[in-house]
């Protein structure tokens, strides 16, 4: 397995990072969402790499193979796990992708590192600029969505998991996108991460507002978003994100669920590859 260290825990334990490191190219690295882990990403994986891309996706500490410390779990401190692993693979000219919580990570990078060692991003069904409902952000969500999350999944976390997964891909009596496998499939993606990490991470998604990390950010932007996403819709996120980073191009995917990497993976896999190129 690979590992990148990225920090020590108060007792001194160290903290790892589970990653991937594929094909030849110009690198892109790609961040996964809540509450799953960096083999969501199996198809855009094998697309970038079969174009000529070196492909790095990594597991967020808390989240899959990677060490899951008891703290750690907001957007400072992410970024500079971020950082640890370009640093670790000494990585440039890099295109950085972030899908869902992911798009945090890539907006306060930029901020907080001054995009070192990246030429462009990409945000993807990205949290950007601020989920959490406010006088000054009012298509947000309410506080109360995140503390019934909380709430839900401490009471049974799997249940939990199972019935978030319909609304991620947009499952209904009627709409099956995704097969029931995949369904399986993304919960036991899901199930590895520690209760502290999946219950921090909705604080840290859905309180952090990132509208002055994005409005650091000085390179070529793609912003891709599905009409239908009802986790992060895109009126409160996609397309605000698209007006606040100057010169996005924005791709608005229509029908598409907050899982368009599934659901719409030719149409992503297309557009990034383009993107890269």
């Amino acid at each position: 397995m690979k590992m990148c260290e990225v920090g020590k825990e108060s007792d001194g334990q160290s903290v790892k990072l589970y990653f991937e490191d594929v094909g030849h190219g110009r690198p892109v690295v790609l961040i996964h969402g809540w509450p799953v882990s960096q083999a969501m990403w199996e198809h855009q994986i094998f697309a970038l790499a079969s174009a000529g891309c070196r492909v790095i996706s990594y597991d967020r500490r808390g989240f899959g193979r990677s060490s899951k410390p008891w703290t750690g779990y907001h957007y400072d401190t992410f970024a500079d796990d971020l950082k640890a692993l370009l640093d670790h693979l000494d990585l440039q000219d890099v295109t950085l992708v972030g899908f869902s919580m992911g798009g945090g990570e890539v907006a306060r990078y930029m901020a907080r590192h001054h995009g070192n060692r990246v030429s462009q991003v990409a945000f993807v069904s990205a949290v950007t600029p601020c989920l959490l409902k406010s006088k000054e952000n009012p298509e947000g969500v309410d506080k109360d969505v995140f503390d019934d999350m909380k709430a839900n999944i401490c009471k049974d976390r799997p249940a939990f998991l199972q019935d978030f997964g319909k609304k991620f891909f947009g499952v209904s009596a009627i709409h099956h996108p995704v097969s029931q496998a995949t369904l399986e499939w993304q919960q036991f993606l899901a199930l590895p991460a520690s209760l502290k990490a999946t219950l921090d991470c909705v604080d840290a998604f859905g309180m952090t507002d990132f509208r002055k990390d994005l409005s650091s950010i000085q390179v070529p932007t793609l912003v891709i978003h599905g009409t239908d996403d009802k986790i992060v819709p895109s009126e409160a996120s996609g397309r605000l994100t698209a007006k606040m980073v100057q010169g996005a191009a924005f791709r608005e995917y229509d029908g598409a669920p907050h899982g368009l990497f599934i659901t719409h993976k030719d149409q992503l896999n297309a557009d990034l590859i383009s993107f890269v190129r």
